[in-house]
Order: C-alpha cells, then sequence, then structure tokens
C-alpha cells in the first residue's frame, strides 16, 4: 500500500533541485547582508518539524560560522511581551504553512525591535513572508499528507545552502549540489530490519548527537504522528542521565550515528545498550561493521543528516501501514496548526 506520505517523502529530490536552481540568487543577497551586518546572535523561531529543522540550522551556523544560535520562546515576545535588546541581531522563522498567528506576531515584533528577519516558509504568500525583511521559499509544493517531509527536507537543504553562501564555503556548495542525487540513493536504502523490530512496539528511544540530534527529534515526532509510538528523542550525551532508568531488556533504540566527531560517542552507547540487553537498532555508513540500518554518505559531512531521515521517511510511512494505520491521517492532527 502506497501513501501520500510517501509519495512526497520520495519527492524530496525533486524539491531541492528546485532550489538548486531558483534560491541562489536570493541566498547570495541575504548572505552578503550578514556579512556586511554581521549579528553576535542568531534566533530561531518554529514548532514542530520545522522546529527540529532550526536545530539543525542552529548546529551548522555554529559549527560553521562560529555565532550563537538560541531558539526563541514565543510566549516571551507575544504573551509576556519581553523587551528583547534584538537591534543588530537576526531572527530566522521556519515554517511550513506560515500561518501560525504566534510565529508571525513573533517576526513582526523582532522586526520591529531592529532584528534582521528572515524565513523559511513553503506555502507562497502566506502571513509570516509578509512580516519578515527577506523569505526564501522552500519550493517543495503541496503537501497533502499531515506528516511533514518533503517540506521537512527543503527545510534542511534551504539552511544549509544558505549557511554555506554565508560563509563563502565553496566545498560546501558543490556538495550541496550533489544533493539531489544523494536523496534518491538514500530512499533506496533498506530499512526493513526497522520495521520488523518495530511493528509491535510501543515505546522507544531515538539517540542523536549534533546536526543528527535534529534527525533523531523528527523521527521520534514521526513515530508519534504516524504509528502511536511513544517515541522519545535524547541526546547520547542525556541518555546516561535520567533516561538510562528506562532502559530494560528489549527496551528499544534507534541510534543515529552518522560520519562526523559524535560518531565514536554514538557508537559506544549502541554497544553497551546491546551489552545491557537493550534492541538497539543503529543506523550508520556501510564502513561500520555492527550496523543495523545503512545511512548513505552526502558529498559532505554536513549534508549527511539530510540523507538519514530520507532513509527514515520512507521506513516510516512502510511502518504506519504494516502497524495497520494511515499514515497520511495521524489521530487528532491537522495540516496547519495555528497557536496564539
Amino acid at each position: 500500500m502506497t501513501s501520500k506520505m510517501l509519495e512526497e517523502a520520495l519527492s524530496s529530490s525533486e524539491a531541492v533541485q528546485a532550489q538548486l536552481q531558483q534560491l541562489d540568487a536570493s541566498m547570495i543577497e541575504i548572505a552578503g547582508r550578514l556579512r556586511r551586518q554581521p549579528p553576535q546572535v542568531a534566533m530561531t523561531v518554529a514548532r514542530g518539524s520545522s522546529d527540529h529543522a532550526a536545530s539543525y540550522f542552529a548546529y551548522l551556523t555554529m559549527q560553521q560560522l562560529g555565532i550563537p544560535v538560541a531558539s526563541l520562546p514565543m510566549s516571551v515576545v507575544t504573551m509576556q511581551q519581553a523587551p528583547l535588546k534584538v537591534s543588530g541581531q537576526v531572527a530566522f522563522a521556519f515554517s511550513q504553512s506560515g500561518q501560525s498567528p504566534d510565529l508571525v506576531n513573533s517576526l513582526r515584533l523582532l522586526r520591529k525591535r531592529g532584528a534582521l528577519s528572515v524565513s523559511m516558509v513553503n506555502a507562497s504568500d502566506s502571513p509570516l513572508e509578509a512580516a519578515c525583511e527577506f523569505s526564501l521559499p522552500l519550493l517543495a509544493g503541496t503537501e497533502s499528507s499531515v506528516a511533514a517531509t518533503k517540506s521537512f527536507i527543503a527545510t534542511l537543504s534551504a539552511s544549509a545552502r544558505l549557511i554555506a553562501h554565508w560563509k563563502e564555503d565553496s566545498e560546501l556548495l558543490e556538495a550541496h549540489d550533489a544533493l539531489p542525487e544523494g536523496l534518491r540513493e538514500a530512499a533506496q536504502q533498506d530499512w526493513n530490519a526497522a520495521i520488523d523490530a518495530l511493528r509491535g512496539c510501543e515505546r522507544l528511544m531515538v539517540i542523536g548527537r549534533g546536526a543528527g540530534f535534529a534527525i533523531a527529534q523528527e523521527a521520534a515526532l514521526k513515530f508519534k504522528e504516524t504509528s502511536a509510538i511513544q517515541a522519545e528523542a535524547f541526546s547520547s550525551a542525556e541518555v546516561r542521565h535520567g533516561p538510562m532508568a528506562l532502559i530494560d531488556e528489549n527496551y528499544p533504540l534507534l541510534v543515529f550515528a552518522p560520519r562526523g566527531a559524535e560518531q565514536a560517542g554514538l557508537l559506544s552507547l549502541a554497544a553497551e545498550m546491546r551489552q545491557r540487553g537493550a534492541r538497539v537498532l543503529l543506523a550508520a555508513p556501510d564502513d561500520v561493521l555492527e550496523r543495523d540500518l545503512t545511512l548513505s554518505r552526502a558529498e559532505h559531512p554536513a549534508l549527511d543528516p539530510i540523507l538519514a531521515i530520507q532513509s527514515f521517511y520512507v521506513m516510516a510511512a512502510h511502518l504506519a501501514v504494516a502497524r495497520g494505520m494511515d499514515p497520511d491521517q495521524p489521530r487528532h492532527l491537522s495540516k496547519v496548526t495555528r497557536t496564539h
């Protein structure tokens, strides 16, 4: 059985290809402004899957540019009317629909107080786009499934490319040109072992670190949305604190261990959890012999998490069906959420 979620996830490469053809001029303009008037701090404003994309953006911005990034609670701006001193800083908003009033009002107020405002939004002509000085359309097209897939990948892609232009990093830009083909390859990875292991699952942890933690957060949300599994995301650095008490015999863990400085610690954690009797699903590149699921490699390690979530989405759509659920219509949820 196919689903809109699966169809849309598989079309992510087309969205990224459209970005490569249409967004560079706008990104170069925004990046030039950021270099001419460099902020000391960047802020992100988002909810749900878009907030997970913002986590990826934040990690890459700090890693590649050295600029601290804070996730801004919208209620501080809209409900508490806090006198935030943001003049000369930059605020990035991330959204699929661009319609949530608290998101729109937050960017409007931050812009009024002197922050450069930039939105990444999928829907065209949205209130969020109008509220910001600059806006980058994600170009993912209409997304019919309630569970966001291609718009999430498009947000990660736009984030990485904007950072590459901001840094004037020719290596990352060149690697990004190969991302559509990388996504097509990642969509073909065989993750049937995860479907077999999680078909009857009631709860699990999803583990990541660094830029990969954003992927763990997104995967945990999709497990909840589309398969009604109580999934929680944790950084591998946090599992040995309180969460460790939950792990007993056959407790399932999905561990994302892409390339990078964090990989060694993730592999060590996976091995330790196996010794404790946990049911570990280790997602790692093909040079990691103990992997259960294979992660594709991008042309640049900073892009590996984008390929990882592509492989996950395909599996998640099939898992929902295997559990007798409709991944396109999660219970109690709608495509557009408006919060105040």
